[in-house]
């Protein structure tokens, strides 16, 4: 089993890892029947550029990321063992199908993200609620952690859920940040980040890690790395797939760890 799955590479290297969404990159070829662009092409080329994972979030009517892009990613994957292979999805659909899947080819994920998402919804919106979650949360975190894949549950900055996180058995959160990315650049944007920040804080005095994820961007992701504590990886994919349009996806992976490494969270060095 991969070393990464319990430690997480955060762990291992110290600093943010970065790991690019590329659910966007199948969106754009599904749109066509030529089979371009190439999911497993755009992820390769982010691996090389120096990112730290691999991310994709996989919905039943597959509008983007389909059952076979995933067996694909998790086989290319296995030529990067430094890397992650992130699924995230809602457990009560078809998450749990997937993950079965790919455990019984031998080819588990790093991590998988429990995420709130109706079927038909066209963004993530929301993190899960405690104490109404916490029934059917339970046995299915249980479930992904018997398999060996670390369970992480996204979640709005509330620093008072994270001791039932952590009691319902997850690893890490990660904190949904569409209210910073709106708030960034406003007077109100100290404000909403303190919340970030005190559910950052409550979640590692509870032993979880802290991931972060959705609107993040070139723009505003340096002020987050630099007041959130001890976040162990920021999953981006959007934006980030929207400048690669203009640089490419190598040198878009790269402008992203450079914003990371000298808001020090990222240490690898320049890219």
């Amino acid at each position: 089993m991969n070393p990464l799955i319990s430690a997480g590479l955060s762990a291992r290297r110290g600093g943010t890892a970065l790991s690019v969404n590329v659910n966007k990159v199948a969106l754009l070829r599904n749109t066509r029947t030529l089979g371009i662009p190439s999911v497993t092409r755009a992820a390769t080329l982010a691996l090389q550029a120096g990112a730290d994972g691999i991310t994709v979030h996989p919905r039943p009517d597959e509008r983007h990321i389909r059952h076979s892009d995933v067996m694909e990613l998790a086989a290319v994957l296995q030529d990067w063992p430094d890397a992650e292979f992130n699924i995230e999805g809602n457990p009560l659909h078809n998450l749990m199908d997937i993950l079965a899947t790919l455990v019984d080819k031998g080819l588990a994920p790093h991590q998988c993200t429990f995420v709130p998402d109706s079927v038909g919804q066209s963004t993530s919106d929301h993190g899960w609620n405690f104490p109404n979650d916490e029934a059917a949360l339970e046995p299915l975190i249980a479930r992904a952690k018997s398999w060996g894949v670390r369970v992480s549950l996204f979640m709005d900055p509330v620093p008072q859920a994270m001791a039932a996180v952590r009691a319902v058995g997850a690893d890490r959160v990660e904190l949904y940040t569409e209210g910073y990315a709106r708030a960034h650049g406003t007077p109100q944007m100290s404000q909403v980040l303190s919340a970030y920040t005190a559910t950052a804080e409550a979640a590692l005095r509870e032993g979880l890690g802290v991931n972060a994820g959705h609107d993040l961007s070139q723009d505003n992701l340096a002020d987050f790395l630099r007041v959130v504590p001890g976040l162990a990886e920021v999953s981006i994919g959007h934006a980030l797939i929207s400048d690669a349009l203009e640089l490419g996806i190598s040198a878009t992976v790269k402008a992203y760890l450079n914003v990371m490494y000298r808001a020090g969270g990222h240490l690898g060095g320049l890219a």
